[in-house]
């Protein structure tokens, strides 16, 4: 047993965890920590044979895991909505909402909704699923909520002006952008949980360096030559990428707001450590405008 829970624990007190893109790299890592910890781990994923191959490697590895399977794409709004009606029918409470599924550097594509598929997976659809998923978070004791972001946030701008690339498109820009999205969306929810008096549920994030995951896949070939004989020095696996967020999740010691990475050179890999936060993710009138986008954007209104 763990601090999560005790001998004398009922099921309905098991702490509840649901993970984004827990089928495969960071999210599988991170889903299979939590059950080892006695959490009860909803996968939400969009490919259910990978997730039930996924499901069935947790459970070899720990025969007592509570995991379980639903469906959810990013990339739909729709499916946002109808993943939090299933899960709030069957769960009055959450301890953990890990947002960590993405997409990183694909060829120009458009959502279900038309957002531009790193903007929409990486950060809409996270930020409606948070939304709608507010009071189930407020109803556990203590609750953390988890964004993913990245490095890649230091070099990055939120474009108002041509916010889904229709104007032109930067596989590179358009990733950064939706990881600053993420991190100042994980700052901002800080900010008003607090502000409305919300102290028991916390919002962090985290970003793993540089992991090699199945998110490497759209990097151009020219770019993966060259890190390649570097990649020993300069990355590590996704069982380590996933390090950070599982601090995050886990260490009673942080308070909200923080932003946990890699300790190592450039943060691309080490040991789990508070990471250095870009000057532009701290802008509060930034975060306010993004805040105000993207409840127009996903329909939904919360801690406004």
């Amino acid at each position: 047993m763990n601090e999560y829970q005790n001998s004398n624990s009922r099921p309905d007190e098991t702490p509840v965890a649901i993970v984004t893109g827990a089928n495969a790299g960071l999210g599988f890592e991170t889903a299979k920590a939590l059950a080892a910890k006695n959490f009860k781990v909803i996968m939400a994923c969009r490919d259910l044979e990978k997730a039930e191959q996924a499901r069935n490697q947790i459970i070899a590895a720990h025969s007592d895991a509570l995991v379980e399977i639903q469906e959810l794409d990013l990339a739909s709004l729709d499916s946002v909505r109808s993943f939090s009606s299933i899960f709030l029918s069957s769960y009055k409470k959450l301890d953990l909402l890990i947002n960590n599924a993405g997409v990183m550097m694909p060829p120009y594509q458009t959502t279900e909704d038309g957002f531009e598929l790193q903007l929409g997976v990486n950060y809409l659809g996270h930020f409606l699923l948070t939304g709608l998923l507010k009071e189930a978070l407020t109803c556990s004791q203590n609750s953390r909520i988890i964004s993913l972001s990245s490095i890649a946030h230091k070099n990055a701008e939120i474009d108002f002006n041509d916010l889904q690339s229709e104007k032109s498109y930067s596989k590179f820009k358009a990733y950064g952008q939706s990881k600053l999205a993420c991190l100042i969306f994980s700052l901002e929810l800080e900010r008003r949980l607090k502000a409305h008096s919300i102290s028991h549920v916390s919002s962090l994030a985290a970003h793993p360096g540089v992991s090699s995951t199945e998110l490497m896949r759209h990097l151009p070939a020219w770019l993966m030559l060259i890190a390649k004989p570097m990649e020993p020095f300069i990355s590590h696996s996704a069982e380590k990428g996933a390090q950070p967020t599982l601090k995050a999740a886990l260490d009673k010691e942080l308070a909200g707001g923080c932003y946990i990475g890699p300790d190592g050179f450039r943060e691309m890999k080490g040991q789990p450590a508070e990471a250095e936060i870009a000057r532009q993710a701290k802008n509060k009138e930034t975060a306010a405008k993004l805040w105000a986008v993207s409840e127009n954007l996903t329909g939904i209104k919360f801690l406004s």
